[in-house]
């Protein structure tokens, strides 16, 4: 007996070794998560590459601190600004309410509430951080003017309001339903019980609420209801306990609003919301576990791995009923979500969805699917056509179980037909590019057709789409679209060595400066250095046009070395290396171009200059380089920091890197462990071994995934 148990203590020591290191323990990842990254201001014209004019805020971050499940319809959150990205600045010293859905992205943060006691107005309170407090799944902040401590957490429909009032009387809850980060054309409430409220607010569409309270209602007064002037105060009865107030959403009716609140939250208390919404995480970031690395890079993983799963947002509810794309009541027997950001996330962030959650990539795509029904295309989200990557992508990596055939058919006419998805898609079939006018004196503002852009982007919808197209057996689209691939090639000028705008005629686009930036003319978000390396389907094809790997090689040091004109300003064109901006989407891909000329180890210093210097900056720590963009910005960060990257999403392999931890284990959803090691003293990548055999390159197959499996990144 005395031998058993000192065999079964000596196995419990073993196991606590073997977990030693790791960054964290088992059950204990969010603790890493500062639901405040992204949330102040970037301010160092050292990174922003030029000062910023008097009244800006760098369009950096964009994120909200506050209470969501992964992927949920309520993102319940402070409000401190109203049009200002996620609402939430940390700069800021008054909050003005809190509202319960989010993007970060000047829309949405519908329903705001706020708890009001004693004389101040009911405009907003003065808080401080020092008396505020955040993780996954929670929320906590002291409102200084009316002595209120707010606890808020959340389900995937619901929120929980608890408000801990130190005045007995005259406490209140104002509902300003007049305000979110969309135009409210009307709203309403009313009280239908002694501790029940109902109501909606209208914006572009109609955000229904059903709320239940702890404590009686004295009265609801109205003022101008409906009208972008008014709005309602809730008087409640007298009482030293804490408010608790239970509200569900639906986008569908307020029966459905009250199911969701029924469902998910019923007579369950706050503590045991809070502490469902915390494992929820703690399961969802136990999926990749890092060993190594210092404090500040795991709480930067794990902070980035939790916002890379705030958006798509879910909007069908508990009985599956949702409002589709023509505003109609529908129920298709699965979860029905937004339309993801894809402009911004099918570079990576879309990948690392499908890889934690295949079960949320496949409704997305079903979702993204019934838009196509319902619309005549699959939505494009703002430019190009980048549902083609991110459906093949998936697809690719084996989730099928939707209409595959239907949704590819769908994506054909988003590549072909015009109008539709494509903006002058005609004049790209028939040309091989998209002109733009001459303009005398363009500046950033200027509106035109983005057609550098549009055209290096379609060519590598139309390779994404191919890759479909092969799968499904349809050999001729397949090489349609293969050789329409190639179409960027026609916006390289050999005479300046640039993607670089045409005339309709063919002519180049005169005068021509590379590192002008421009919002919608030749470039989109751009300018020419920042684009010019954009071919992720093609980079052979893309280093021939520079003359081989030494002109390429050269033109590729130079964007990281040619300084940024300070007099070149455009808010989201900010945080500069060289001409490289990290700030924002278009030339995310850049950094790893080394790779290609064999010559990894120089795209590493640029990686570890990103990864090192452009997250978590700021006088707090809380500040990013960019705007996140619905988890982009985080999901680059993620899968650079674990040593893998998506360098072209629609392939189902990826780019090793050196990563920023001793090993990086991946979960998969067949349990299998996918494991990374990193092998040397030094950053620079000497070579790949796959399951103990060398590996061809720089790519290792996403096969290892579903299979598990090792990989050894060799360094000096």
């Amino acid at each position: 007996m005395m031998m058993k148990r000192l065999m079964i203590c000596l196995a419990g020591m073993l196991m606590m070794q073997a977990n030693e290191g790791y960054g964290q323990s088992a059950g204990n990842f969010t603790k890493y998560v500062n639901t405040f990254l992204g949330t102040e201001p970037l301010t160092d014209s050292a990174i922003v590459g030029y000062h910023l004019p008097e009244g800006w805020r760098s369009w950096a971050g964009l994120t909200f601190p506050g209470s969501s499940l992964p992927n949920a319809m309520v993102q319940l959150s402070p409000m401190t600004e109203y049009g200002s990205g996620a609402g939430y600045e940390y700069e800021d010293s008054v909050i003005l309410s809190f509202t319960h859905t989010n993007k970060g992205h000047w829309n949405l943060c519908n329903i705001p509430v706020l708890p009001v006691s004693g004389s101040a107005p009911a405009t907003g309170s003065r808080y401080s951080h020092q008396r505020e407090s955040a993780e996954p799944g929670f929320y906590q902040v002291f409102l200084s003017d009316y002595n209120v401590d707010v606890k808020l957490t959340s389900t995937l429909r619901a929120g929980f309001h608890q408000y801990n009032y130190q005045d007995r009387a005259n406490r209140r809850i104002l509902f300003d339903l007049a305000k979110s980060n969309n135009r409210v054309s009307d709203w309403k409430i009313e009280q239908t019980g002694k501790n029940l409220l109902q109501g909606y607010q209208q914006t572009g569409e109609r955000i229904y609420f059903y709320a239940v309270l702890n404590t009686n209602i004295k009265k609801l007064d109205k003022t101008e209801e409906g009208k972008r002037s008014g709005n309602a105060m809730v008087w409640l009865e007298d009482g030293s306990k804490p408010v608790d107030m239970k509200i569900g959403l639906s986008f569908v009716s307020i029966e459905n609003a009250k199911q969701n609140l029924d469902k998910e939250i019923g007579n369950k208390s706050f503590a045991a919301i809070r502490a469902a919404a915390k494992a929820e995480w703690e399961k969802l970031l136990s999926k990749v576990e890092v060993k190594g690395g210092t404090e500040k890079q795991r709480s930067l993983f794990y902070s980035s791995l939790y916002r890379s799963f705030l958006w798509p947002a879910l909007r069908s509810d508990v009985n599956g009923d949702f409002t589709d794309a023509k505003r109609q009541k529908d129920n298709k027997g699965f979860r029905y979500y937004t339309e993801p950001s894809l402009w911004d996330t099918y570079r990576n962030k879309d990948v690392l969805l499908a890889l934690l959650a295949p079960d949320v990539a496949l409704d997305v795509i079903r979702s993204m699917k019934d838009v196509g029904d319902k619309r005549g295309f699959i939505p494009t989200f703002f430019h190009g056509d980048h549902g083609a990557s991110t459906i093949a992508g998936a697809y690719l990596r084996g989730i099928r179980d939707f209409d595959v055939k239907g949704t590819y058919e769908i994506l054909l006419k988003n590549a072909n037909m015009e109008p539709g998805a494509r903006p002058h898609v005609k004049e790209y079939i028939e040309k091989g590019f998209i002109s733009d006018p001459h303009i005398d004196k363009p500046h950033v503002e200027t509106k035109a057709k983005a057609g550098v852009s549009k055209t290096l982007e379609y060519a590598y919808d139309d390779y994404s789409l191919a890759q479909l197209a092969r799968a499904l057996g349809d050999s001729a689209n397949y090489r349609a679209l293969m050789q329409r691939s190639q179409n960027y090639r026609n916006m390289f000028d050999p005479s300046t060595r640039f993607m670089r705008g045409r005339l309709a005629n063919g002519d180049w686009i005169t005068p021509f400066d590379p590192q002008y930036p421009y919002y919608e003319y030749m470039y989109r978000e751009a300018n020419a250095w920042q684009v010019s390396f954009y071919a992720p389907h093609d980079m052979p094809g893309l280093i021939e046009l520079y003359g081989g790997p030494a002109g390429f090689e050269s033109k590729l040091d130079s964007l990281f070395t040619v300084p940024w004109n300070p007099n070149h300003i455009a808010r989201n064109v900010e945080s500069m290396i060289g001409q490289y901006c990290h700030g924002n989407q278009p030339d995310h891909e850049a950094p790893f171009s080394y790779y290609f000329i064999n010559k990894p180890e120089k795209s590493q210093k640029v990686i570890d200059t990103i990864l090192n210097h452009l997250y978590g900056i700021g006088e707090f720590g809380n500040a990013l380089c960019g705007m996140d963009d619905a988890g982009e910005m985080s999901a680059w960060y993620v899968f650079c920091a674990a040593g893998l990257y998506t360098f072209s999403a629609t392939d189902p392999e990826y780019l090793a890197t050196v990563p920023l931890f001793d090993e990086v284990r991946w979960k998969s959803e067949n349990g299998k462990w996918l494991t990374i090691r990193r092998q040397g003293k030094s950053r620079d990548l000497t070579g790949v071994r796959v399951n103990g055999k060398p590996q061809q390159g720089w790519f290792v197959p996403h096969s290892l995934f579903q299979q598990g499996g090792e990989i050894i990144v060799e360094t000096k």
